[in-house]
This record gives structure tokens, C-alpha cells and sequence, in this order.
């Protein structure tokens, strides 16, 4: 007798316990899937308000570029002096002051593009010490020359980080 009472709870108990896992496997999808749904709609919401401020990012850093570009820093900022090395000196002091004016917006941004754009200010910083450093350059007249004359050879840094600034932007719209 007691071996069929066992066989009764035995047939009570598999389906129960079959029941119970197929529950719990539904619940727990459903859970998953509400998850899911959770996180894209905070990431879809993050990113509708985050958007602006990327762009205001890109935006800023493209003006930056465009402010220490050689072409139109040597045209805004005129020599004080004759002397060569404060020339020198007080347009690369404007570059950093422009650079750390603009430090924060990397957080907006990929890690490729503020390494472009910091590897721009560089560029553009040891461009005008290499024409300081020449010996036909004697004024801070001639230094703002030769670096303009060596800017009709080649692109400046700052346009081939604009360029990257742009594909970027663009990337996102994709």
C-alpha cells in the first residue's frame, strides 16, 4: 500500500513540477524581455536628449579648429613686436588657452577625435617653433610669412581634423 501512495504522490508531483518549470521559464523571458524593452527605451530617451550636446560638441571643437587654424590665427592675432620669440610665444599661449577653453567637450565625443584634434593642436604648435626656428626668419613679420607660404604646400592640421570632425557627424546620421 504504501508503494502505491507513493506512485499517487509520484503522478501528482511530475506534473506540478513540470508546470512549475514551464512558469518559470515563461516568467522569466517575459522579465528579460521587459528588461530589454526597459533599456531601449532609457537608452532611446538618453539618446534623444544627449544628441544636442554631442553636436554642440562637434560643433565647438570644429570652431576651435577653425581658430587655430595657421591661415586665420596668423590674421587675427598681429604682432605686438618685431620680436620673434614673444610672436611665437604668445600665439601658441593662445592655442592652449583655446585648447583648455575647450577640454570638457571631449566627453561628447569618440576618443579617435579628441586624439585627432589634440594631435591638430600639436601639429599646429610645432609648425610655427619649426618656422621660429628658421634661419630666415628674423621679425615676427617673416615668422607669420613663412608659416602662411608653408601653408599653401600643404593642408593644416586643422583641416584634416575638420575633415574627421565632419565624416564623424555624418556617421552618426547613418
Amino acid at each position: 500500500m504504501d508503494f502505491t501512495k507513493f506512485i499517487d504522490v509520484f503522478a501528482y508531483t511530475i506534473p506540478s513540477i513540470i508546470v512549475g518549470f514551464v512558469a518559470y521559464y515563461f516568467f522569466d523571458t517575459q522579465r528579460k524581455n521587459d528588461e530589454g524593452r526597459r533599456r531601449y527605451l532609457l537608452h532611446k530617451d538618453a539618446q534623444k536628449h544627449s544628441m544636442p550636446l554631442r553636436l554642440q560638441a562637434y560643433e565647438r571643437l570644429v570652431l576651435f579648429l577653425e581658430r587655430i587654424n595657421p591661415s586665420k590665427l596668423l590674421i587675427r592675432i598681429a604682432p605686438q613686436s618685431s620680436n620673434k620669440l614673444d610672436y611665437e610665444d604668445y600665439v601658441i599661449a593662445q592655442i592652449e588657452q583655446e585648447y583648455e577653453h575647450n577640454l570638457t567637450q571631449q566627453i561628447y565625443i569618440s576618443a579617435e577625435s579628441w586624439d585627432i584634434i589634440t594631435t591638430a593642436k600639436n601639429a599646429t604648435i610645432q609648425m610655427i617653433r619649426k618656422a621660429s626656428m628658421s634661419e630666415k626668419v628674423d621679425s615676427a613679420n617673416k615668422l607669420r610669412e613663412v608659416i602662411l607660404t608653408d601653408l599653401f604646400d600643404k593642408q593644416s592640421p586643422s583641416s584634416v581634423a575638420v575633415a574627421y570632425l565632419k565624416n564623424e557627424v555624418a556617421e552618426m546620421w547613418q
